[in-house]
């Protein structure tokens, strides 16, 4: 009872919102929550259903523009004035409008917030680097004070087992020359000694003030480190929110731009070709897109298919007894750590690679190496288009210059190891397509190669 009573409660407040005019009406409904199914999405879930991976999940995000967008009878109507026909128009021609300066803007702050993310990712990876740089200093370091003050201790014995009264007395009480000048060489000896021992302490000591000067510069790399993983991490959030805003305004763009030109035509076309002519051509180009991108995902999912199967740098997606899988089929172009700077473009490369280059040929399958959660997917800047992949226990990966549209994850989503979640491209700082890959410890790259070895991958 209580529960229905609830029911006709909410019946009679939407009503009363309908009757004030503050409430959305069936069409305005309809355009703040339209269907996100594109071609690009449309193609991720067909790919994802030949390879037979789970669909996408995730909810759906409210559109960036929303507007009340003419039906077909609206169109209808208006063509039967001329006054009632400019207005439509100029409402058709002014969404299109919006629609387009829309997917502008959310486009133009997606790429800004992205670089930003890049940056402030690169900052943070440069200044973890240096932090363990300098705590390993600090430990040699540490490790030559105590290896100089055992020299020096070994030294101190040496001189005590040599020196004392009994060597001065046998100098003083010597009967022949030859006795003295035995004495006096013994004697020149423990100099000898004195002065190696004095060289040995003073390396012991600069060896500690080193150390424990490297340790202090050690200690604030690591504070910097860490707001610099903050930082990072907040620019990542802005940049997936920007990121999903652009997407959203494009699915809503390519939900209604089609219906608004054929719209806009019928309004203008002086013929007596017929809406439902009109209405007949946009479906029959909606059902050409679906067809076309249906071939595109069975194209793609053969040529994955075949990628891992022969795949020049090893089976990309074959999971191993460690249960994690090689990201993808294609060889080793270029290692981690330091590298020369390769310029062209308008862009140079970094002097230090944070991950390795697998490349297998654009529009190849990439595969998750292990199953997590998406935590981010969209641009980043130098890497082009990325996915970030959160593994638990510390344990991520990443995965950069993804093909324009060749994302097939949202962030959110879960994977699984050996999921197709892209496809391999040429986006942003790269002089080819291939397959950036890294591998991070709490948020910090560690080498993928030896990362992987130790999970028995090669790549």
């Amino acid at each position: 009872m209580e529960l229905s009573r609830q029911g006709e409660d909410r019946v009679e407040q939407d009503h009363a919102l309908e009757e004030c005019g503050c409430a959305p009406s069936p069409r305005e409904r309809r355009a703040l929550w339209p269907s996100l199914v594109n071609r690009r999405t449309a193609l991720g879930l067909g790919v994802l259903a030949v390879v037979g991976v789970a669909a996408l999940a995730g909810p759906l995000l409210p559109p960036a523009f929303a507007a009340d967008y003419p039906s077909w009878d609206d169109v209808q109507a208006a063509r039967a004035s001329e006054s009632a026909k400019a207005a439509e128009v100029q409402k058709i021609q002014g969404l299109i409008e919006g629609l387009t300066a829309e997917v502008s803007r959310t486009q133009a702050e997606a790429e800004r917030t992205s670089a930003e993310f890049y940056q402030a990712q690169q900052d943070y990876f440069d200044a973890a680097q240096r932090a363990d740089q300098l705590q390993q200093q600090a430990d040699q370091q540490a490790a030559a004070a105590i290896d100089a003050a055992n020299k020096a201790g070994r030294v101190a014995a040496q001189l005590y087992r040599n020196g004392g009264d009994d060597t001065s007395l046998e100098l003083f009480f010597a009967g022949s020359a030859a006795s003295a000048d035995d004495l006096l060489a013994r004697l020149g000896t423990m100099d000898q000694l004195i002065a190696r021992n004095q060289a040995v302490y003073a390396d012991a000591i600069t060896a500690r003030d080193s150390a424990q000067s490297l340790s202090d510069q050690a200690v604030v790399a690591r504070d910097e480190r860490d707001r610099l993983q903050q930082v990072a991490e907040q620019k990542m959030v802005a940049a997936q929110q920007a990121a999903d805003a652009a997407q959203a305004a494009l699915d809503e763009q390519q939900a209604h731009l089609v219906d608004l030109q054929a719209q806009l035509s019928a309004l203008q076309d002086k013929t007596a070709q017929t809406i439902a002519g009109y209405e007949a051509g946009v479906e029959a180009a909606r059902k050409a897109a679906e067809e076309a991108a249906a071939k595109a995902a069975a194209e793609a999912a053969a040529k994955a298919a075949s990628a891992a199967g022969s795949g020049g740098g090893g089976r990309g997606g074959a999971v191993a007894g460690s249960g994690w899988a090689r990201p993808s089929s294609g060889y080793q172009s270029s290692g981690y750590g330091p590298r020369t700077v390769q310029c062209g473009n308008g862009y140079c490369s970094s002097g230090y690679h944070y991950g390795v280059d697998l490349a297998s040929g654009c529009g190849s399958a990439i595969y998750a190496a292990q199953s997590g959660t998406v935590v981010y997917a969209g641009r980043n800047g130098g890497y082009g288009n990325y996915i970030k992949l959160d593994h638990g226990g510390g344990i991520g990966t990443g995965y950069g210059h993804i093909q324009n549209g060749g994302i097939l994850v949202r962030n959110g989503q879960w994977v699984n190891v050996g999921q197709v979640i892209a496809y391999e491209g040429n986006t942003g700082n790269s002089f080819g397509c291939h397959l950036h890959f890294e591998t991070y410890v709490n948020g910090f790259p560690v080498n993928p190669i030896n990362f992987m070895a130790d999970r028995g991958i090669s790549v």
